[in-house]
């Protein structure tokens, strides 16, 4: 999307520069060495400039765009590596604590006498 606003507005440029070079006459204009049929009056040649601007704002706009969403990208996805960092470090500090947990218990079975288990009789 940047780069076709970036054609836009080089093509813009372009035919801007051309048209501002090639004209000598009152109301004549030429583009790349040939004269644009149609333009007659000094209005033609405004008119044909108001199109090459808001070609050129087009452009612009374009490009604007297309930036704008690639900084929201960027943004949302730094945003997801962050959640994922923490999401991971809390993961981390629940696994020590259950091992500790589990060692704490393990202790403990230990200290206790161990009794064979009795079977009771069914009545």
């Amino acid at each position: 999307m940047i780069f076709l606003g970036l054609i836009v507005v080089l093509a813009a440029i372009a035919a801007a520069v051309v048209v501002v070079l090639d004209n000598s006459g009152d109301a004549q204009l030429t583009a790349f060495g040939d004269e644009i049929p149609g333009i007659t009056d000094q209005w033609h040649v405004f008119m044909a400039g108001a199109v090459v601007a808001i070609v050129f704002m087009v452009g612009v706009m374009i490009v604007a765009l297309g930036l704008k969403r690639a900084l929201g990208m960027r943004r949302e996805l730094r945003d997801l590596r962050d959640e994922h960092e923490e999401s991971l470090q809390t993961l981390e500090m629940e696994r020590r604590k259950l091992q500790q947990a589990l060692a704490q218990a393990r202790r403990g079975m230990d200290d206790q006498p161990s009794v064979p288990a009795q079977r009771v009789a069914p009545n």
